[in-house]
């Protein structure tokens, strides 16, 4: 008889070197990910767990819908962009309609294999990783089938990679040492938050979408956090309470860089710095840590 693990005991499985949970997705569904067929017109949205997920999902369905003219105004952001390895969204990908944006938390390697042919297009949003660990510290908080953890024991499980899709050091840098491999663009959340319509229209230009003007600025308009947060159909309202216990909190909080400052003691900052700098020092990402909030759009 297999050994019941702590991780299984707690809704978690380790596949392939990395964690996920039993509610979302099974070894089935990652394993079959690879053999997704793979066409031009495909794009697919990654990013590591609360890295603005929501809100570049947001974006995009707005650029290919122009601004939900088309009737997507009343579909929610998980049918208008697809997770590629979430067993509620988990549908024949190979007979799916194109162009259909993806989305996914993967680690490069078990993404669809085509995609290393630079087969379709990826955009790749990577956050600071202060942030994302105390939005992801939040958002546990939320998942009916975790156990609730302190803040102390979550900052050493995060920047051990002891967390759901593993470490965020190893999934930005395998993202971005192969990025050759992959027709791929970069931004960062801190870019967006500083400068939303321009990044916005280097979105449209990596996507040869061409918005007019009134276009991008309604793009632009119903892509900010406050109108997100207030639309129940972008902020996942919709998610029942037995997967999702937003009685607990918002699935989008606060959506603002600099977050961590508030929580984080001197010594954790200066022990995560530490970690980082060994992890992420040699490679050229500019990290954005703070920002004011009321000069950015």
């Amino acid at each position: 008889m297999d050994r019941v693990t702590p991780e299984a005991r707690n809704g978690v499985f380790k596949h392939k070197g990395i964690y996920f949970d039993y509610q979302f997705t099974s070894p089935e569904i990652i394993d079959a990910i690879e053999h997704v067929l793979i066409r031009d017109s495909d794009v697919f949205l990654v990013t590591y767990p609360k890295s603005g997920t929501v809100w570049i999902a947001q974006i995009l369905s707005l650029i290919f819908n122009e601004g939900h003219r088309n009737g997507t105004a009343h579909s929610e952001n998980g049918t208008r962009i697809t997770c590629l390895e979430f067993k509620a969204d988990y549908p024949d990908f190979n007979s799916r309609p194109s162009p259909h944006p993806l989305s996914s938390h993967l680690p490069y390697y078990l993404m669809p294999r085509d995609l290393r042919l630079r087969k379709g297009k990826i955009i790749y949003v990577c956050r600071n990783p202060k942030d994302v660990m105390l939005s992801s510290y939040h958002f546990r908080k939320l998942i009916q089938s975790r156990k609730s953890t302190n803040w102390e024991t979550f900052i050493e499980s995060f920047m051990s990679g002891k967390v759901l899709y593993g470490s965020w050091f190893d999934h930005v840098r395998g993202w971005y040492t192969h990025r050759e491999d992959f027709n791929i663009f970069f931004v960062t959340y801190e870019e967006m938050k500083k400068d939303l319509r321009s990044a916005v229209l280097k979105i449209c230009t990596f996507l040869d979408v061409n918005l007019d003007e009134k276009a991008v600025d309604t793009v632009v308009e119903k892509a900010t956090f406050k109108n997100m947060k207030d639309d129940p159909l972008a902020s996942y309202k919709f998610i029942p309470n037995s997967i999702i216990d937003q009685s607990k909190g918002d699935f989008l909080r606060k959506g603002i860089v600099g977050d961590w400052k508030n929580v984080m003691t001197v010594a954790q900052n200066e022990i995560f710095d530490k970690v980082y700098k060994e992890k992420m020092g040699d490679l050229p990402i500019k990290m954005l840590w703070e920002l004011n909030e009321e000069t950015a759009s």
